[in-house]
């Protein structure tokens, strides 16, 4: 019998939508912890950060009064728009399931529960073409394969969450890359954080969002022109200080690069780390900046023409409307999700006409990506995610678009997304032209050449923060002490190719990317190789291997 007093038998639309925001909140003070959870070295969008972006929707809900179904399908439909990363997807979709457990449904005790939870597990599979064990679905799993006979609605989730936390700590017995790391699976911990906010509002004792520095009052946000927004991308970071950094004054060439790179600008520091806030255009610029005095320990950046927007749309509907979606009225359109300004011009000559900023450590949102689509005035729209990490996100976005055909392209590189372009031919069909981009995608090797953002080991190599990765189809093949040194490394990589295209990043000044040229066209004198100001953050090199 429950100890706890005046614990519900059955849950309402309201109780669950009082166990999301508490869900949603024990989730969101604890994404810093879950983003050191990480065990893959190279800079990438976080699953703490992800998954709060994921679930920050679930404010609101604050209020609702409908039945269970409602409130379940209302959740659901908030957090696929808002879902960011493969771990933003695979939560919103187990809350999908949900839904489709509480479809029709006023009120659910403790049954009615389990099985919407095995629903919203089966949901979440759906997610992942070759699920591994030890990952958040593993930990979502154990929530369903246990006895709840006899159980009420808090012993039912007291059990999950006993379960869960078991299962989680053996996550490194079931993954190798988590034991030599030391850590649990991220995603499995965010889950758990979820699980546990709901529990404590069953109990009366509803987590709360951890204390911060925004205010209560609202501002009449529809007095202000979107697009005036000059320095449209707010950037925050905390820098853990390189050891020769650590000295009194040692970071002045920093702060005053960050005072011209925008305005409202925030600089603090002390003896170990730099805290920054700025609002620019370029926050590729102002992070890959930042790498030169340590590593980055959080990143937040955020485009505050989308939020402005947002908040507008929260006033009454006489006061603003939503961007009204262009008509498709060509044949076809294509959106890609790309950073830096190199890196777009070359989409452009391709004939994309919509772009959605993103990348490593930005992964866009199904509803950013819904909303470029409506604005590419065509019937067939073909998608270019260029990550992935955002490939997951980019297949939601059919989900939400009713007046046009969505082909997604699982490019899950710039180099992949260009080659598959070039295949499109404008008088064959959308089908043809989706298969033709398919194959496309087998001819090109995709090289990166970046650092390792924390100390790791990778196939049993220990790797510390700041050493030079070289990335082979995404995975670190090689570990150096400096880019002249990996590139050399990685020669092999590029023996038998008949073209090579090299971008190098805004952290590459082109005295030294004219010298990698040379050095490549010496090594492939056979191979017709060009290069170009990509412009990306974080990636020293994309080099496109054909």
């Amino acid at each position: 019998m429950n100890e706890v007093a005046n614990v519900p038998t059955v849950i309402s639309g309201v109780h669950y939508a009082g166990m999301v925001r508490s869900g949603a909140n024990a989730l969101t003070n604890q994404k810093d912890l879950i983003n050191r959870l990480n065990v893959y070295p190279v800079p990438d969008g976080d699953t703490g950060s992800n998954m709060s972006m994921t679930m920050k929707p679930a404010g609101d809900l604050n209020g609702f009064t409908g039945s269970l179904s409602e409130c379940a399908d209302k959740a659901a439909s908030l957090f696929l728009r808002a879902a960011r990363g493969n771990s933003g997807v695979i939560l919103s979709l187990f809350f999908r399931g949900l839904a489709k457990g509480f479809k029709g449904v006023t009120e659910a005790g403790a049954a009615e529960v389990s099985v919407a939870f095995q629903k919203g597990v089966k949901e979440a599979y759906k997610a992942v073409q070759y699920p591994r064990e030890g990952t958040i679905l593993t930990v979502m799993r154990s929530c369903t394969e246990f006895e709840t006979e006899g159980l009420d609605l808090l012993g039912l989730f007291d059990r999950m969450y006993d379960v869960a936390a078991d299962t989680l700590e053996k996550t490194p017995d079931m993954l190798p890359v988590l034991k030599q790391a030391g850590v649990v699976d991220s995603g499995g911990r965010g889950f758990l954080e979820i699980l546990g906010g709901m529990r404590a509002y069953l109990k009366g004792t509803p987590v709360e969002a951890a204390a911060s520095s925004e205010l209560k009052e609202s501002a009449d946000f529809a007095s202000f022109d979107t697009e005036s927004i000059e320095n449209p991308y707010c950037t925050e970071c905390i820098v853990t200080k390189s050891e020769e950094y650590r000295a009194e004054g040692s970071v002045e060439k920093f702060r005053k690069f960050v005072l011209s790179m925008g305005d409202s600008v925030v600089f603090a520091e002390d003896s170990e780390i730099v805290k920054i806030h700025v609002h620019t255009k370029d926050p590729g610029r102002v992070l890959s900046e930042a790498l030169k005095y340590g590593s980055l320990y959080t990143v937040k950046v955020e485009n505050m023409r989308n939020q402005h927007s947002e908040l507008i749309g929260e006033q009454p509907a006489e006061e603003a409307s939503a961007p009204a979606a262009a008509a498709p009225e060509e044949e076809y359109g294509f959106v890609a999700v790309t950073m830096g300004d190199g890196m777009r011009s070359v989409f452009e000559d391709l004939g994309v006409g919509s772009f959605v900023s993103g990348g490593q450590t930005m992964n866009p949102s199904t509803d950013q990506l819904v909303e470029a689509v409506l604005q590419t005035p065509a019937k067939n729209v073909f998608i270019f995610p260029n990550n992935s990490n955002i490939c997951l996100v980019a297949e939601q976005v059919y989900k939400f678009v009713e007046d046009r055909n969505v082909i997604v392209i699982p490019t899950k590189s710039v180099p992949q997304g260009i080659t598959s372009l070039m295949q499109f031919d404008p008088d064959a069909s959308a089908e043809d032209n989706k298969q033709a981009m398919l194959e496309a995608l087998k001819t090109v090797k995709t090289l990166d050449m970046t650092y390792a953002a924390h100390d790791s080991t990778v196939d049993g190599e220990s790797v510390t923060c700041g050493q030079i990765l070289g990335l082979v189809e995404h995975k670190v093949r090689y570990v150096a002490n400096s880019r002249t040194e990996c590139l050399e490394k990685m020669l092999p990589e590029l023996e038998g190719a008949s073209f090579i295209t090299v971008f190098y990043g805004s952290d590459v000044e082109e005295t030294e990317a004219n010298e990698t040229l040379e050095y490549l066209q010496k090594n492939a004198p056979d191979t017709e190789i060009a290069l170009l100001a990509g412009g990306q953050p974080l990636y020293y090199y994309v080099i496109s291997v054909e």
